[in-house]
């Protein structure tokens, strides 16, 4: 993190805590320079940045002052699903999707990506390049089917946090949280069978649904609401649901977060209906609030809840470390798990658990919140400025993806084309449906450029929105 950055960041928390009231004055250029030893051009990045993002404003011959920040504005409406489990389509665009590679220069704002840059990585690559260079032994055999005592211990550890208590034996280590959905839905479901998801909801979710030749029932969600209890009653009432496939805590793509209480009223009518909840918790870690939420597992009292996340959102995807705690499904989880891919690398696995024991992953995702806060706040602001009249945004609680709704005469589809000629990349909100619904919503990340090229990358996609509309 360069200086200019560091102090925008101190700036930013002494405001968020109240010591610089709304309307105030803040300290001079001069001022600063001289109380953090910088010169005066750093500290005027650093306003520069503060009013990028809307916090500060400059006044002619008077300073700098604290600005009223009102980011709220029309939020997405409730969807509308189809009433009737539906087959899943839509694997060609997902795939086009996943090989999209463009070329440098281009704003990839499509695929919900961590910030792998920060030095707050460092640590962890170290132990990696340590581990690689003097115990590369420890990667040949074969490990523990269930992942390595040390990682499993550490994330044991890890789920205290969540409200879950659990046993290092509770847990199943998997090649990121992809393949833990895909190992639940198999371990409970029969093909035909069919699975209640939120709506808009995960594009690989639904393909690990459409894999295991099992159908969607798809559930009225609102952005900030989250999934509608009453309509998935009377879904159970209407279809022999067989599981509940759910991310409850910073939902990706519309960034909710369920209530505590509506986590454990979830539970209460899994349990009455005797059906099994399969609960993404991958993007729990990364939630704006602190404490962090509690998961729906952490009200599991017959194990029929399996949680399942990974580092993927937390740390890098790159690292494929995910893991599921399987509740009383454990025996059959594990069988899945060993004949879909057997054991997972060992390294990384070691590597992530020295992160955790040793702070350096705590440190890591208490920075990343502030940063994908900050993000959130800036990429809000920059759409509201630049995007048309009437366009509803998701607020996210955590995480760093958001869920736009242009007008209903706009196709995002054919949008998403014509960004792609201004250097912007986008993932409509097709990919997030069954059936392909969403057609005028679209899925954008806002981590992985500065803030400068993130706006010029919404007024780029703006100019497109009006020149198509």
């Amino acid at each position: 993190m360069t200086l200019y950055e560091t102090l925008a960041n101190h700036l930013k928390e002494y405001i968020q805590q109240g010591l610089f009231p709304v309307g105030s004055k803040l300290p001079s250029v001069r001022q600063l320079s001289h109380e953090h030893n910088v010169s005066l051009s750093t500290v005027q990045e650093a306003y520069r940045q503060l009013e990028l993002e809307g916090m500060v404003e400059a006044k002619p011959k008077s300073g700098y002052f604290v600005r009223q920040v009102e980011l709220r504005t029309s939020l997405p409406t409730t969807s509308r699903p189809p009433q009737r489990p539906m087959e899943v389509s839509q694997w060609e665009e997902v795939l086009n999707l996943l090989l999209n590679r463009s070329e440098k220069g281009t704003l990839q704002l499509q695929h919900a990506m961590p910030d792998m840059t920060s030095t707050s990585l460092k640590p962890l690559l170290k132990k990696l390049g340590d581990l690689s260079r003097h115990r590369p032994d420890l990667g040949l055999p074969y490990g523990d089917i269930r992942g390595s005592t040390e990682l499993r211990e550490q994330l044991a550890r890890l789920a205290v946090a969540s409200g879950c208590l659990l046993h290092p034996d509770d847990l199943v280590v998997t090649s990121g949280c992809q393949e833990a959905l895909s190992v639940c839905l198999r371990a409970v479901t029969q093909p035909g069978d069919i699975v209640a998801i939120e709506s808009p909801s995960f594009y690989g979710s639904m393909q690990a649904i459409k894999a295991a030749n099992l159908k969607t029932m798809e559930i009225p969600t609102h952005s900030e609401d989250g999934l509608s209890l009453e309509a998935l009653e009377l879904a159970l009432d209407q279809w022999p649901i067989k599981a509940i496939l759910i991310t409850p805590t910073c939902n990706n793509p519309m960034g909710y977060s369920l209530s505590e209480e509506k986590k454990k009223r979830l539970y209460k009518l899994a349990q009455s209906y005797d059906i099994c909840i399969i609960e993404d918790d991958v993007y729990g870690d990364v939630s704006y609030d602190f404490p962090r939420p509690k998961t729906i597992k952490a009200f599991d009292e017959d194990g029929r809840v399996l949680l399942c996340s990974s580092f993927s959102k937390t740390i890098a995807p790159g690292l494929r470390v995910g893991w599921i705690a399987p509740g009383r499904y454990r025996d059959k989880v594990t069988h899945i798990k060993y004949v879909s891919s057997s054991m997972c690398p060992t390294l990384p696995q070691l590597a992530i658990a020295d992160f955790i024991k040793t702070g350096g992953y705590e440190r890591h995702v208490r920075r990343m919140r502030l940063q994908y806060q900050q993000g959130r706040d800036h990429f809000l602001k920059t759409i509201q400025t630049y995007f048309p009249k009437g366009t509803r945004i998701s607020y996210p609680k955590g995480g760093f993806v958001l869920w736009v709704e242009l007008d209903d005469s706009m196709d995002v589809v054919k949008l998403a084309e014509i960004g792609r000629k201004h250097n912007v990349n986008i993932a409509p909100g097709v990919l997030f449906s069954s059936t392909g619904k969403y057609r005028n919503c679209m899925r954008l990340n806002f981590t992985g450029h500065n803030l400068t090229e993130r706006e010029d990358g919404i007024r780029r996609l703006a100019y497109v929105i009006n020149e198509y509309s």
